[in-house]
């Protein structure tokens, strides 16, 4: 989509650069009209024009302006690799794949879940933000695994209800490396924003209310599968508790994983899989439970660690 403008050129403005003359007619930045120039889409009197070219009174000047994608805007395009586990009336259980944000935000040009459940034709009616409707709980972009979108307002409420009083069972597999000792317990420590990045979580003592419940499945000679249920649900909780721990999620260099291990597992993200969620349907009243099998990323780097002698 793109906005044709065709103006004559004022006597006020003869003389003056293309660029400085575009800016002043249509409330452009001198940038944005540089890039319009650089990119062909002015024309002076049916010509093509650099930006220092001058201007003449009663010259047509003849620009295309494109519309800028609202970066919130939710796009319906199907995902391949969004599989659904469940669907009804009030809730639509998904298995989300690596590489898909839940939904839109800024700097994010990737596929949505949000986005995928548009062009797939389901149907989410709950208040808030466009981009956000159903959501009552996030994946990163680089965590698979199972999540709820609600599809009325009714389980809306009730479930961001619940995922706020802690009562939804949030159980989560983590390959982290070593060992941590003891094999089992609690983290208890407040998350907040890394004070020197804007996409990093840490551990901060003025941070949000974190608690993470771990216990080991396996022991191997690089690596500890554990299974993990979140008492909270902070942005980044698992990895930023176990890199709190000197133990991160094999894979996961942003939070100071090994990249050697990551590359001998062949692993380009964080080992951490959500393999279940459960709740009191806001339907029926039941509760239900939802699982999630391993991606073959994860199998395969965990069969590695497994024969790792």
């Amino acid at each position: 989509m793109s906005e044709q403008r065709v103006v004559l050129i004022p006597e006020g403005l003869d003389g003056e650069r293309v660029d400085a003359a575009m800016a002043r007619m249509f409330g452009l930045s001198r940038t944005k009209s540089a890039e319009l120039i650089a990119t062909g889409l002015v024309e002076l009197d049916g010509s093509g024009v650099g930006k220092s070219d001058r201007v003449t009174a009663g010259a047509t000047l003849d620009v295309t302006i494109p519309q800028e994608q609202d970066p919130l805007a939710v796009v319906p395009e199907t995902v391949e690799g969004i599989k659904i586990i469940h669907d009804d009336d009030s809730i639509v259980v998904i298995d989300k794949p690596v590489g898909v944000a839940v939904h839109p935000s800024m700097g994010w040009t990737g596929p949505t879940v949000v986005g995928h459940l548009a062009g797939a034709g389901f149907r989410i009616a709950t208040s808030g933000a466009p981009e956000r409707q159903g959501i009552v709980q996030r994946l990163d972009v680089g965590t698979s695994g199972v999540m709820v979108i609600t599809k009325s307002e009714y389980a809306y409420s009730r479930l961001k209800n619940a995922f706020r009083q802690r009562t939804v069972d949030k159980t989560y597999h983590a390959l982290v490396q070593g060992h941590p000792d003891p094999h089992e317990g609690t983290v208890d420590a407040p998350i907040g924003r890394h004070p020197k990045s804007d996409w990093k979580f840490a551990v901060m003592a003025d941070g949000r209310h974190s608690i993470t419940h771990y216990e080991t499945l396996e022991a191997h000679r690089f690596a500890s599968l554990l299974q993990i249920h979140l008492e909270t649900g902070r942005t980044h909780q698992i990895r930023v508790h176990m890199s709190a721990l000197k133990h991160p999620c094999v894979g996961d260099m942003t939070y100071g994983a090994d990249p050697a291990l990551a590359r001998r597992v062949g692993l380009e993200r964080q080992w951490l899989h959500a393999v279940r969620l459960g709740f009191e349907h806001p339907g029926t009243g039941d509760y239900v439970t939802y699982e999630s099998t391993y991606p073959d990323d994860l199998q395969n780097a965990l069969d590695v660690i497994r024969d790792a002698h």
